[in-house]
């Protein structure tokens, strides 16, 4: 509007002119008008100003219409903005549940099964970009009480219609089989118990008596009265340093031995070697609702992983019994983008004095479909309390491992926390936090 009126005033002189010769013929003659060949001079001059202001006016409808056609043609032309994908609805399995209410792309479900079954198929499923959930349909079926071999000390599992019960050998008892009738022997004297000491077998063979004792029995005292004791293959085998006969304790018995495992373990068919029982399979466990049972060496543990306090603009929200995700950050917070985009929990059962290096546990990324995955990773141990005992390196470029490099004495329980930071471009992306909580088993089994 300024540059029109400043263009406009030039026309000013010439209006004041027209209006001098219209007036009355005394003002025409005034000397303050002029000549009527200086008025139509002035008055040419004026069409031809209006003429030009005209066409550059015009030329500028033009200009804008032009780019406006061609605004609206780009506007045209340009892909419309896709409709948010959703997945189908999924159902938690019979006899499990679901974790997981969002069907958008790239939203998690996460699934698990009730005590007494075990998951098949997928414990975690995606929604793809094409619509479609990642992973298979996931099914909960029932355990087999018998296979994980509740039975201890040689007794044989028996399924029945709604549970199942061991059946014993001689001088052991229990549900389980795991306790001994009698455990150890008491103290005998060779004359006391013909069970730990008997009278040799003696035959005359040309006119010479000749005795001998059985398999696990030796002769002792004179030859008038000698008589076959047992032999303490526990103590034998002990003092002369040979191979261990038994995994953990070692029972003399008339003849032989046995061997015999702790609470929580149950002997294998070798006779000698210990297994550890599954609590929480064969719903053993006394966890109360909410909590989760953790089978660990020779029991087990109640765990309830809970996410981190809300702080500043920085939330979480639970979307798996082991994983916390961080709710959106606003876009003017730094603090809250560094944070952890995810914190997952993970309990690991492990026997004392495990041989080492030993690798643990593993980090690894993968790119959500549709976009490009980072280009770098850095992986780090940032807490804990024996971190002395681990370290964390890369076994790919998508993968870091965290390996046990001093071997663990147990019984104890350690914590070591280790992260995975992504970068795209040499810009930091995200970080993911893992948890992990180690039981150490007061044995080597």
């Amino acid at each position: 509007m300024t540059w029109g009126l400043r263009r406009s005033l030039p026309l000013l002189p010439l209006l004041l002119l027209l209006l001098c010769l219209a007036a009355r013929p005394a003002a025409r003659a005034s000397q303050s008008c002029l000549g009527r060949q200086q008025l139509l001079a002035a008055v040419r001059q004026m069409q031809q100003l209006l003429k030009g202001q005209e066409t550059r006016f015009t030329e500028g409808l033009r200009l804008m219409r032009s780019r406006l056609s061609a605004l609206h043609a780009t506007l045209s032309k340009a892909a419309p903005e896709p409709p948010a994908v959703f997945c189908p609805a999924l159902q938690a399995p019979a006899g499990g549940r679901k974790f997981g209410t969002k069907y958008l792309v790239e939203h998690e479900v996460h699934f698990a099964c009730n005590p007494g079954f075990e998951l098949l198929g997928s414990s975690t499923r995606t929604c793809q970009a094409n619509g479609s959930w990642s992973g298979q349909e996931p099914r909960c079926t029932e355990i087999s009480v018998c296979s994980s071999s509740p039975c201890q000390n040689g007794g044989t599992c028996v399924e029945g219609p709604s549970q199942q019960r061991c059946l014993c050998p001689p001088a052991w008892s229990g549900a389980a089989c795991q306790h001994r009738t009698q455990t150890v022997p008491p103290p005998l004297s060779a004359t006391a118990d013909p069970a730990f000491s008997r009278k040799p077998r003696c035959a005359q063979v040309e006119r010479t008596q000749q005795c001998r004792c059985e398999p696990g029995f030796h002769m002792s005292g004179t030859a008038a009265a000698s008589l076959c004791q047992d032999v303490d293959e526990c103590e034998v085998y002990q003092a002369e340093g040979a191979p261990r006969l038994c995994a953990h304790a070692c029972i003399n018995l008339p003849g032989s031995y046995r061997c015999a495992c702790p609470g929580g373990y149950s002997l294998l068919a070798d006779g000698k070697s210990c297994e550890d029982i599954d609590e929480c399979a064969l719903s053993q466990d006394n966890c109360t609702q909410g909590m989760t049972c953790i089978n660990t060496g020779g029991g087990f543990q109640c765990v309830r992983p809970e996410c981190p306090q809300p702080g500043g603009n920085v939330t979480y929200v639970k979307t798996s019994p082991f994983q916390c995700e961080r709710n959106p950050c606003p876009m003017d917070s730094r603090s809250c983008h560094q944070a952890p985009k995810t914190i997952s929990f993970h309990y690991l059962p492990l026997p004392s004095n495990l041989l080492t290096p030993t690798p643990l546990f593993r980090m690894a990324t993968a790119a959500a479909p549709g976009r490009p995955g980072p280009d770098s990773l850095r992986f780090g141990i940032v807490g804990g309390n024996n971190r002395g005992h681990f370290v964390m390196q890369r076994s790919d470029r998508q993968t870091g491992e965290l390996i046990l490099v001093q071997s663990l004495k147990g019984p104890q329980t350690i914590q070591v926390d280790v992260d995975m930071s992504e970068y795209l471009d040499r810009t930091f992306q995200a970080k993911h936090l893992s948890k992990i909580t180690v039981f150490v088993s007061a044995y080597e089994f």
